[in-house]
């Protein structure tokens, strides 16, 4: 028995300390656009817009922005929008 190996897992009879984590406070993301009471997004505002697009031109998603469904479908209709009208650009010109 001197060149048996062990395994990692503990044998009958002997017992493992196990550590355990405190639960993380973990805050919900709560829709800027619901706390601001904005009902309708406006393709021509590309100020507003420009949060939710990455510096390479993607689209930010909602796990990121914390929007909910209803604004994040407007954000990306509007920006598609101002995307054919040259308002927003597809993608950066500095990345070429």
């Amino acid at each position: 028995m001197a060149g048996k190996r062990r395994s990692g897992r503990p044998q009958k009879g002997e017992h493992q300390l196990v550590r355990t984590r405190e639960p993380r406070q973990i805050r919900k993301k709560v829709c800027k656009l619901c706390v601001d009471k904005i009902e309708l997004i406006d393709y021509k505002d590309d100020r507003r817009l420009s949060r939710f697009i990455t510096e390479r031109g993607k689209i930010v998603p909602r796990r990121i922005s914390g929007a909910c469904a209803r604004h994040q479908k407007q954000i990306t209709v509007a920006v598609k929008r101002a995307r054919i009208l040259a308002l927003l650009p597809f993608t950066s010109d500095q990345l070429r």
